[in-house]
């Protein structure tokens, strides 16, 4: 039997593209779903059958019956939001233990993390990076520093003694750092609080499958199952490639799917490159489009553009077309997938920026963070296609300026739109063939 490739579902621009939607599309095509990166401060919204539901750690696929998701060794696990997740779908009539497996590799997110994460932020004062202060960046630090805690060593009887030592460790730089733990609140629970709530997770987890997922997707490309390897955040939030430090701790981009569910770079196969129609961002960080005026406001108001995770209001700008090549070189995206072009529906005319000045020269290449911050777009205006695209279920349905829209991008790029989502709905795709 041919080895199975592992298709690609990746945001490539700074997170929030809309990658859950289409993974939860496209996921009726596969045999298993794998989150490989990031943890629970993403947030996939999927919407179906008229309910809403938001995923932060379990992968999107968990909604389909007879695919088996798997939350890989590239990310990161808290247990207090996993369990609040499990229970959701539980309620939903979704019984997460029997359609999902976890890597023993996993890294899990103490609660002492989340508040490392808080003071760290607060540390930084006017120069904080807008952390979803989810314990993320601290996490993924102690897994580096090669003391932190896996989803294997809950089994361990060393497990409760290992937990003790990182938290007192967590503690004592806690201490240093000057941060008040008596007013301190995780989720609005102090930390004993919480702290009881997440080993109540924790011993939740026990119950599922905790294997070497590297092993077990391997032997499923090897019986030509089928995998679909789902991203969180976005490739210009990469903490290589994206505008450093104003990002998240781990691979966003193709290369980081490798690391973080053990498979082969030749195991590669598709790479969906999933952006929106127009941008945003969250956070601090370079933002070359955004826009301070009342269409800013409005993209931001028609587009719901408000974290998942968060809550926090979005910054909004035009479509940037250079980040866009970029992150599109930096992926070998194969296949690309617009999104949430609804929004625009109404507007008289678009804006896309198709290059960038620096200081009065035209610029060859993608700006480092400082030159980001100062660099001025030129743009291409576009007339607006004055018309809901929502009804189209087929490319020649939708409105000609559209569809003029959409080729001007691909021309641009390079690249080919295979997807065009109009509404937020599941059924609200467009999947063009070959």
């Amino acid at each position: 039997m041919q080895k199975s490739k592992v298709d690609v579902i990746l945001g490539i621009q700074w997170g929030d593209e809309g990658k859950g939607k289409i993974v939860d599309v496209l996921a009726s095509g596969y045999d298993i779903v794998a989150r490989f990166q990031g943890g629970p401060n993403a947030g996939h919204t999927i919407k179906f059958g008229g309910m809403t539901h938001v995923l932060h750690t379990i992968p999107s696929g968990i909604f389909h019956e007879g695919k088996v998701n798997v939350i890989g060794n590239g990310v990161l696990i808290d247990a207090c939001i996993v369990c609040e997740e499990i229970e959701n779908l539980r309620k939903a009539g979704i019984e997460a233990r029997d359609r999902m497996v976890i890597s023993d590799k996993a890294n899990l997110i103490l609660p002492t993390h989340r508040l490392l994460d808080a003071a760290l932020e607060q540390k930084k004062g006017s120069k904080k990076i807008g952390s979803t202060v989810k314990g993320i960046g601290p996490a993924y630090t102690d897994k580096v520093a090669r003391c932190g805690l896996r989803m294997g060593d809950v089994f361990a009887s060393s497990f409760q003694g290992k937990y003790e030592a990182l938290k007192a460790d967590h503690l004592l730089q806690l201490k240093n750092l000057g941060f008040d733990l008596e007013a301190a609140r995780i989720d609005g629970k102090t930390l004993a609080e919480y702290e009881k709530a997440w080993m109540s997770g924790i011993e939740e987890l026990r119950s599922f499958q905790v294997l070497p997922t590297e092993i077990y997707l391997n032997r499923a490309l090897a019986e030509g199952k089928t995998v679909l390897a789902e991203g969180a955040q976005g490739s210009l939030l990469d903490v290589d490639f994206g505008s450093y430090p104003f990002v998240t701790s781990s691979s966003t981009v193709t290369a980081g799917v490798c690391v973080g569910l053990g498979v082969p770079p030749s195991a590669i196969g598709k790479v969906y490159g999933v952006f929106k129609a127009y941008c945003t961002r969250v956070g601090s960080g370079p933002f070359p489009t955004e826009l301070h005026d009342a269409t800013g406001e409005e993209l931001r108001a028609k587009g719901h553009e408000f974290g998942a995770t968060t809550g926090r209001p979005r910054r909004t700008g035009w479509l940037d077309l250079p980040a866009l090549r970029y992150t599109l070189m930096i992926n070998g995206i194969t296949d690309l997938v617009v999104m949430k072009a609804d929004v625009m529906d109404e507007f008289d005319t678009v804006k896309v920026a198709v290059g960038y000045t620096l200081d009065g020269k035209k610029m060859e290449y993608y700006p480092t963070t400082e030159q980001a911050e100062r660099v001025v777009p030129e743009y291409k205006e576009l007339p607006g296609w004055k018309s809901s695209i929502g009804q189209a279920r087929r490319y020649e349905e939708l409105p000609a300026a559209f569809r003029s829209y959409l080729d001007f991008i691909c021309q641009e790029t390079g690249s080919q739109i295979k997807v065009v989502s109009v509404g937020p709905d599941r059924e609200e795709t467009i999947i063009r063939g070959e």
